[in-house]
């Protein structure tokens, strides 16, 4: 199958949570034998900070600096691809649903990978500038970062006609464990962008335990943060932490942890990528609850739960052959689970079930062994 997107970025992980995604999904995708091309525009933010230079065979990129220099490509693109698929947060993800919904003459897909932020924004009466102004009601299949409630809100609110989770996952030929290295060695790190909905949340199960735990040693990975932010004075802080990189950072502390953004707590079943990564690097986990986590790891037994500073205090005092024992298993997990090939092939199944797809799509897809 053709796979033509437009999204936010590939080419770049500063500051966001798509690109490594992407790059695992297309990685995966093309191995079985489908191609993709990706379009996104090229900002100075993401230019200035690439860390992907090379693409593999059935990937391509399309980097473009005014959407109307490019619309014509993406037009062509769009009626030769077996599914055309746009994103959330695409910076021109409007008139891109536009084309793809007018010239696709297959199947025609949304992928928010923000579903609770989108939602978020749209309860507060604010403007979505990715989403149609009509909603998602014209698309032939709605993919999900976040399943649970948000597949029903996004049902109700926008007009999806069917909506399906797919959900975050890891590259595991890419993430996997790595020695240990002194500059990101740490009791406790965290490795994640700035997000005020999710500092609470910082606060509670970072900092405090610094606070309490003096003799410990943690470590923040992560651009964005305000200049002006005070650390305790046992918390290093060091900016973006490339995704060649993660596999040393995450392998390289003792425990690690995981915050989620309060709009993503609050609709549950919204596993960020970072979890999959640090566990494919066999790192021992904790992090905050919420609805759905016991779905993707076992609590206690592939990764560990912290509602309140005492509780990371907790974790901190256990002995390393259990926190490494956590971490094997939480590896176990997502290799036979959550891998960008397992998403891969969730995401071929999903458009094999979709609505108004013709006899001939069907009989390519199945064609591919998916």
């Amino acid at each position: 199958m053709k796979f033509v997107v437009f999204g936010l970025t590939i080419s770049s992980s500063w500051g966001n949570g798509h690109a490594t995604l992407w790059r695992g999904l297309m990685r995966a995708l093309t191995s079985l034998g489908h191609s993709v091309t990706f379009f996104e525009r090229e900002v100075p933010y993401y230019a200035n900070n690439r860390d992907l230079w090379e693409l593999w065979e059935g990937a391509g990129l399309v980097l473009y600096d005014d959407w109307r220099n490019v619309a014509a490509k993406a037009i062509r693109e769009i009626e030769a691809a077996d599914a055309a698929i746009v994103t959330s947060y695409c910076p021109d993800g409007r008139v891109a649903a536009a084309l793809v919904l007018e010239h696709a003459p297959a199947l025609r897909l949304f992928y928010d990978l923000d579903t609770p932020v989108t939602l978020a924004r749209l309860e507060s009466g604010e403007q979505v500038p990715y989403l149609p102004e009509h909603g998602l009601g014209d698309f032939d299949l709605v993919l999900s970062y976040t399943g649970g409630g948000a597949l029903d809100a996004l049902r109700e609110h926008l007009g999806a006609n069917v909506a399906a989770p797919l959900y975050g996952h890891v590259d595991h030929f890419w993430h996997k464990p790595a020695p240990h290295e002194p500059w990101y060695s740490a009791d406790l790190s965290y490795l994640g962008t700035y997000a005020a909905d999710r500092q609470e949340a910082v606060e509670q199960l970072l900092i405090e335990p610094a606070r309490r735990c003096p003799q410990s040693d943690f470590l923040v990975g992560g651009s964005a943060w305000p200049e002006v932010m005070e650390w305790p004075g046992n918390v290093r802080k060091l900016d973006h932490i490339p995704p060649s990189h993660h596999p040393s950072f995450f392998s390289s502390s003792r425990l690690t942890l995981n915050a989620t953004r309060a709009d993503m707590a609050r609709f549950g079943w919204c596993p960020s990528g970072r979890l999959f990564e640090a566990a494919a690097c066999g790192a021992a986990m904790v992090s905050d609850a919420w609805e759905g986590l016991d779905q993707f790891f076992e609590p206690g037994e592939e990764i560990l739960l912290a509602t309140r500073p005492e509780d990371i205090v907790a974790a901190l005092e256990l002995p390393d052959g259990e926190l490494k024992a956590t971490g094997r298993r939480a590896r176990e997990r997502v290799l036979s689970e959550h891998t960008s090939l397992h998403r891969a092939q969730e995401l071929i199944e999903l458009i094999r079930g979709a609505p108004g797809e013709s006899e001939q799509q069907l009989q390519e897809v199945e064609a591919c062994g998916a």
